[in-house]
């Protein structure tokens, strides 16, 4: 009986994992053949991290030396049938050809990794400014007092409120998001497996 409840739990905790785990991210490989007396593809686009492999397809050999680059990088002279890797961990452009037969020329282009940065916050609206207060006209004086810019009618930005700030657009990173049915599924499933364990031992017994 014992035995039967835990070949339930452990079939159960073992869907449960295949469900909540998520596959790490892999970097991408990327290939260039040496056929023809000609690197193809001759202009490449890849990121920090990814692997490029050249393919020797000729009976001459060939290989892949940087003419101008960021971290320069040489191959071996590769026969007909061998390859050689080179992964990119600087971001830039390479530019290389075949030191045997130096018409063969080709680029790799180095994007560096993406990443997501916050967005800078607004500036709250500015108070307006305080007025200086006008002297009062004499008494006598022939001459209209003049108007200060307190008399003046306010202006749009002085009646109406501050705009609010914008919020800050930076989410904090979440995990995977989960199906609630993928969950169900996988709940109904163990406790079907229990069930049918609990039957099968009791008519063994």
């Amino acid at each position: 009986m014992r035995r039967a409840v835990s070949l339930a739990a452990a079939g159960l905790i073992v869907l449960l994992h295949g469900v909540f785990a998520a596959p790490p991210a892999q970097a991408a490989t990327q290939q260039v053949m040496m056929a023809g007396y000609a690197f193809s593809p001759a202009a490449l686009t890849v990121h920090v991290g990814d692997t490029v492999t050249w393919t020797q397809h000729d009976q001459a050999p060939h290989d892949a030396t940087t003419t101008s680059a960021p971290v320069s990088f040489r191959s071996p002279q590769l026969s007909q049938g061998q390859s050689w890797s080179y992964t990119f961990r600087t971001p830039g452009t390479y530019a290389y050809y075949c030191s045997v037969h130096p018409d063969m020329r080709a680029t790799v282009t180095v994007l560096a990794a993406a990443t997501s940065a916050p967005a800078p916050r607004s500036t709250a609206a500015q108070a307006p400014a305080k007025q200086k207060p006008t002297a009062p006209a004499t008494r006598g004086s022939s001459t209209a007092p003049t108007t200060s810019a307190a008399a003046a009618p306010p202006s749009a930005t002085d009646s109406s409120p501050a705009p609010p700030a914008v919020a800050q657009q930076a989410v904090a990173a979440t995990g995977p998001t989960l199906d609630p049915m993928l969950l169900v599924a996988g709940l109904v499933t163990g406790v079907a497996i229990l069930c049918l364990l609990l039957l099968s031992s009791r008519r063994a017994s």
